[in-house]
C-alpha cells in the first residue's frame, strides 16, 4: 500500500515560504516608514536675505555700546552708555594694554569691582591691537560686514572662528555681564551666537 501513498506537494512549501518573506518585507517598510516619519526634517540652509537679515541684528550687538566702545575709530577707548571719550586720557597704546603709567590694568581688575558704574573687569581686559583696530563705531551695516570678513581687519579669523569668538569667548561674554548701571546689548549672547550662525551659514552675506 505504501507504494500508493500521495507524495506531499513540494509547491505548498515554497508558497508558505515566500508569503512570511513578503510579510517580512512589509514589515520592515512599515517600520522604516514610521521611523522617517518620526524623524525631524533637515533644516534648509539659509538664503542670502535670510543671512543679510541676520547680520543686521548682530549689527545691533556690535553698535551697543558694551561692543562698540571696545572699538573706537581713535586710539582712546570710550564709555558709559552714551560712549563718550574715556576719562584720565587713556590711550591704546603699543599692545592695546594702554601706555606706561597708564595700563589698563591699572584700574581694571580680574572682574568687576561691586557697585554702579565702578571699573568693569576681565583678566583679557585691552583694546584691539594697533594694527587691527576692528573699528564698529561709525561703520554702516554694509562697511562692517565687510570688515568683519576680513581677515586683514578680523584677527585672522576665518568666519567659523569669528562665530566662535563670539559665542565662546570670555572677554567677548563680558558685554552680557557687564557690572551694575551699565546696559545689556539687544540680544542676549545665545540670540546674538544663533543669528551670528544664520548668516555665516548663508553666505555672510552683507547689506546693500
Amino acid at each position: 500500500m505504501n507504494r500508493f501513498r500521495a507524495k506531499p506537494k513540494e509547491s505548498s512549501g515554497k508558497l508558505v515560504l515566500s508569503s512570511r518573506h513578503a510579510l517580512g518585507v512589509l514589515f520592515l517598510v512599515t517600520a522604516m516608514s514610521l521611523i522617517a516619519l518620526r524623524l525631524p526634517a533637515r533644516a534648509a540652509k539659509p538664503d542670502t536675505n535670510e543671512s543679510r537679515a541676520a547680520f543686521l541684528e548682530v549689527y545691533k550687538v556690535l553698535t551697543s555700546p558694551r561692543c562698540q566702545n571696545c572699538h573706537p575709530a581713535g586710539d582712546e577707548p570710550l564709555q558709559g552708555d552714551d560712549s563718550h571719550v574715556h576719562l584720565q586720557n587713556v590711550k591704546r597704546g603699543k599692545d592695546g594694554h594702554g601706555v606706561y603709567g597708564m595700563r589698563c590694568d591699572t584700574c581694571h581688575q580680574l572682574q568687576n569691582l561691586p557697585g554702579e558704574h565702578m571699573p568693569p573687569g576681565n583678566p583679557k581686559w585691552a583694546l584691539p591691537m594697533p594694527g587691527q583696530k576692528m573699528v564698529f563705531v561709525g561703520r554702516s551695516p554694509a562697511e562692517l560686514c565687510r570688515q568683519l570678513k576680513d581677515p586683514k581687519q578680523n584677527g585672522g579669523r576665518t568666519l567659523a572662528e569669528l562665530l566662535d569668538h563670539v559665542a565662546n569667548d570670555d572677554l567677548v561674554g563680558w558685554s552680557w555681564n557687564p557690572g551694575d548701571g551699565r546696559t545689556l546689548p539687544p540680544l542676549s549672547r545665545v540670540e546674538t551666537a544663533a543669528e551670528m550662525k544664520v548668516w555665516v551659514e548663508g553666505g555672510a552675506a552683507c547689506p546693500e
